[in-house]
């Protein structure tokens, strides 16, 4: 069965305590902390005040949301994510691969990017990590030809794949898009957007479920932003969730 839980990006505007507060109210057992704001890579008071109340609640964390971009970022830096991660309890770090999209690359600019995977997740794996790459709109995966070319490029155990729809394509074409990237695929983002509307998972359950068709329920399903922003659509949200699965 798939595990669930939240991204707390969701909610820049909260604490982590409001956040932990709130997923009592639910269901969901997991949170991915972003590294933007409740749990910078330098603020380890900030990370040691996220595991006392984890501990404290029964809260768990599946992964750190790092805001590294490969191509971008000098990937040595990337140990001091690592570090976090392991303070965090985490062994799973999200990462996004390169600034535009994948039509835009050059073969020698995608063969630098790949060699910056290559040094990341050796990083990682000193340390028993997986790196996993955002399927996002505007980055080398935003289509399934360059994701499965990155995959077998970097070709490492610890190198792996988020999964999340791309609201600009169809239904048909995330299901394909799913299905071919779901053997590398360890975590999904949740959500229900079509274009630049969103709107509450409720109305994408007969979608969601072709959608998890595809994976094997191994997958965490993290809720990613609320169709209003607000922290209190969070146990409705998590309710359609789990009628979906």
């Amino acid at each position: 069965m798939f595990k669930t839980g939240l991204v707390s990006i969701s909610f820049r505007n909260h604490s982590a305590e409001e956040i932990i507060h709130k997923l009592t109210e639910t269901t969901l057992e997991y949170v991915e902390w972003g590294s933007d704001v409740h749990a910078p890579f330098n603020d380890f008071k900030a990370i040691d005040s996220i595991n006392r109340l984890s501990k404290e609640f029964g809260v768990k964390t599946s992964s750190y949301g790092t805001y590294f971009k490969v191509g971008r970022d000098n990937p040595d830096t990337f140990v001091e994510y690592t570090d976090a991660a392991k303070r965090l309890n985490t062994d799973v770090l999200r990462v996004w691969i390169g600034t535009k999209s994948s039509c835009d690359y050059t073969e020698k600019e995608k063969d630098r990017l790949y060699e910056d995977c290559i040094v990341i997740s050796e990083l990682a794996a000193a340390k028993r990590q997986t790196v996993c790459c955002e399927c996002h709109p505007n980055t080398l995966t935003d289509s399934t030809e360059s994701t499965l070319e990155l995959m077998k490029s970097v070709n490492m155990n610890n190198f792996k794949m988020y999964w999340q729809p791309n609201q600009f394509k169809s239904v048909d074409e995330n299901i394909i898009n799913a299905k071919s990237i779901a053997p590398y695929t360890v975590n999904i983002h949740v959500f229900n957007w079509l274009g630049k509307e969103r709107y509450p998972l409720i109305k994408g359950i007969e979608i969601w479920k072709k959608y998890l068709d595809q994976f094997d329920k191994t997958q965490k399903l993290l809720l990613e932003f609320m169709p209003d922003d607000s922290i209190d659509s969070l146990p409705y949200e998590a309710e359609a969730l789990q009628k979906i699965i």
